[in-house]
């Protein structure tokens, strides 16, 4: 079984890396040829093209950074539609566009080429450390068949429902991410401007009901330290998110007040120039209006963690 891979960012590169490491022998493809100098030195082939790594392969991943580069990889000029061989498998990694990914697979079907939606859930550390979700939909044969190599790159590979269904399930639990951060962002500074300090009201609260549901956890990194670069994930991918994810609620016809809000939020940020920093930067925004100060000694963050460690349930 020959293994093709396209994209090798951030997620990619890491994924591929795994595949590697779990013993399969890889043809990959980049924008960038010099992004697969790792891979090829342990042992990858590249490809020129994408149509050029689907005549070798007959599964092929793609980890591309939305809808317009897996559309131009999958159906454009030199794109895999040109070169996939009948009964060979696309598992899209990506964040994608249900409608997208669904209008792949029937072009796809045509040619007798299974197309799935398989995205991914973990960040780079997931990326790189196995520890990641992939939530796939499409046909359910296909899923079993290449399930040793999803199991390769994380460690909660589902299969969810017919195609689009992984695309659905990654617009939900993002969308979903950015709505409470922009909550926690508001009710944290209310706090703060009431008087309360920073370290101390945090404490606090995560020791409450939805503390232990880790829903607090998720300020210690960026918003309680006032950094937030390095991106761990950047504000433009969040945004390139978070528009797909209320696309689909109008496509549908359900109101998203809430993620709206929170699109809002991102935008403004990003019409900042910050684009580069990480998805969490918006929450400064809040910050900013609420006329507070929040910067708390990274030391005195670990010091209440080591006392009372992350909630694990």
């Amino acid at each position: 079984m020959q293994v093709g891979f396209i994209g090798l960012g951030m997620m990619g590169a890491s994924m591929a890396a795994n595949l590697q490491k779990a013993g399969h022998k890889l043809i990959v493809n980049d924008v960038r040829r010099e992004a697969a100098d790792n891979h090829i030195a342990n042992g990858a082939k590249w490809a020129a093209s994408p149509a050029e790594l689907a005549k070798q392969c007959d599964v092929i991943f793609l980890s591309l950074p939305g809808p317009p580069e897996v559309e131009a990889v999958a159906l454009g000029e030199n794109g895999l539609l040109g070169g996939l061989k009948r009964g060979a498998a696309v598992f899209d990694l990506s964040t994608n566009s249900p409608t997208l990914v669904r209008k792949i697979h029937g072009v796809y079907a045509e040619k007798g080429v299974h197309m799935l939606d398989a995205p991914v859930s973990g960040g780079p550390h997931g990326a790189r450390s196995g520890r990641m979700a992939i939530w796939v939909g499409g046909d359910k044969a296909t899923f079993e068949t290449y399930k040793p190599l999803l199991d390769a790159m994380g460690d909660q590979a589902r299969y969810i429902g017919e195609i689009g269904a992984g695309a659905v399930a990654k617009l939900v639990h993002n969308c979903a991410g950015y709505c409470i951060q922009t909550a926690l962002s508001e009710v944290f500074t209310m706090g703060v401007k009431a008087g309360v300090e920073p370290l101390a009201l945090w404490e606090a609260v995560r020791g409450g009901a939805q503390g232990r549901r880790r829903t607090f956890d998720g300020l210690v990194d960026q918003f309680l330290v006032n950094k937030y670069e390095p991106a761990a994930f950047a504000l433009k991918l969040a945004h390139k998110d978070m528009t797909l994810a209320t696309q689909l609620g109008r496509e549908i016809g359900v109101p998203m007040r809430v993620a709206n809000t929170a699109m809002a939020e991102l935008t403004e940020a990003l019409n900042r120039g910050w684009d580069k920093q990480d998805s969490r930067s918006p929450m400064k925004l809040q910050i900013e209006r609420a006329g507070v100060k929040i910067e708390v000694d990274k030391q005195k963050i670990a010091e209440v963690l080591d006392r009372d460690p992350p909630f694990k349930g």
